[in-house]
């Protein structure tokens, strides 16, 4: 079950809610997490008892983003075991609940290790429990650290390739505090060089068809006072044409063995756009997102979200004349079929840069991606830019 609960900010601009917390009140413990379907109109938690109310959470994109969905998955598992639920049912359904996303099955991985190996170690319910909460709360530190770590990379390697300062930053979907444990991904590079004092401008794609640009990237930027303009995403290429970009940054949801990144749709285009005019196109995601199993970007999932979010628009928090709140107004002909792919993939040739915790991959290559991999698991410090 799911309960929703106003978030009361104080502040004329208050800091961003945490997307994703455990809480333990005296009917047992819970998952909240920040209903980003409510943003940037309100702050409203979303309380999770039970392990269908999160793969519901995450279906609707209450919860969203490649890191968070690790954490997710995680705490998820935490949740049923700890409430007495069947825990490889709960990871079943938690690692197919979006599978582009490569964090969610390794959050659930992790945890779902943590536990069965307690209970190898004789461990009881309860103690196995504790153990997956512990290994989700381990991976929570883990990503806030990476987050910080991505961001010094990131921001080193824009000082790199665009020395003169006063960068133009195109960025894609949401890549922010609300994807992560920490700052975020891209958003968080983005935010260090805004800090820097060096970002002269981020442009910010409205990113259809749900918006997580114009409603989440704005609300986080305008939060950290950027200079920001939002665009729609057909506008990009005006942008490039009047040489108004100087690097693109986005996420990546899955990157295969080859390099190949899948990010939100409407990405593919802007490395293409990107390598025309000479921009820099830097993808920046935790080792975590990196899936040696997944061998190059034709064997990727591609999630397909429902036709009525493009034959729709549905806005959940403000009721329309007419209309209750949460109901699509159709902007389509009835029964008009709609293609609406959650991601493309972006071959490893049009990426400039990876940037990960671990240090920066440049040129993307499957035995760069090897490397970081291997580097990631023995712990043997940073690959150098």
């Amino acid at each position: 079950m799911a309960d929703q609960h106003p978030v009361s900010p104080e502040g004329s601009i208050p800091p961003i809610a945490l997307a994703l917390r455990w809480e333990e009140p005296p009917e047992g413990p819970v998952l909240v997490l920040l209903d980003q379907t409510r943003l940037p109109a309100e702050e409203v938690d979303l309380v999770c008892t039970d392990v269908p109310a999160l793969v519901e959470a995450i279906g609707s994109l209450a919860v969203r983003g490649a890191p968070l969905l690790g954490l997710a998955g995680a705490y998820g598992i935490a949740l049923a075991a700890a409430r007495g639920f069947d825990v490889d049912e709960a990871a079943e359904s938690l690692a197919h609940a979006r599978p582009t996303a490569a964090n969610l099955a390794h959050g659930v991985r992790r945890a779902v290790a943590a536990y069965h190996a307690a209970l190898r170690d004789d461990a009881d319910e309860a103690q196995a429990a504790a153990a997956a909460l512990a290994e989700a709360r381990a991976l929570h530190r883990e990503d806030a650290e990476a987050s910080e770590r991505m961001a010094a990379h990131g921001q080193v390697l824009l000082e790199e390739l665009l020395p003169a300062g006063g960068h133009r930053i195109l960025t894609h979907c949401n890549t922010g505090a609300l994807v992560s444990g920490g700052e975020g991904t891209a958003l968080a590079v983005v935010k260090a060089v805004h800090r820097a004092g060096q970002l002269r401008r981020l442009w910010v794609d409205e990113t259809r068809p749900l918006l997580q640009g114009a409603r989440l990237t704005a609300y986080e930027a305008a939060r950290a006072g950027m200079a920001f303009t939002l665009l729609t995403d057909s506008a990009a290429g005006s942008l490039f044409a009047a040489g108004e970009v100087d690097a693109v940054l986005i996420g990546a949801d899955r990157i295969a063995a080859d390099g190949s990144v899948a990010n939100k749709v409407g990405s593919y285009p802007l490395a293409v756009l990107a390598r025309y005019h000479h921009v820099p196109f830097v993808v920046v995601a935790p080792t975590t997102t990196v899936d040696p199993a997944t061998p190059d970007g034709a064997a990727i999932e591609v999630e397909q979200r429902p036709g009525y979010e493009v034959t729709d628009i549905t806005i959940p928090h403000v009721p329309i004349a007419g209309q209750e709140a949460g109901t699509g107004v159709p902007v389509a002909p009835l029964g008009t079929q709609a293609h609406n792919p959650a991601f493309d993939v972006t071959p490893p040739e049009l990426v400039t840069a990876i940037v990960t915790e671990e240090g920066v991959i440049s040129p993307v290559t499957a035995d760069g991606i090897a490397e970081l991999w291997s580097r990631s698991r023995s712990g043997n410090g940073m690959m150098s830019i």
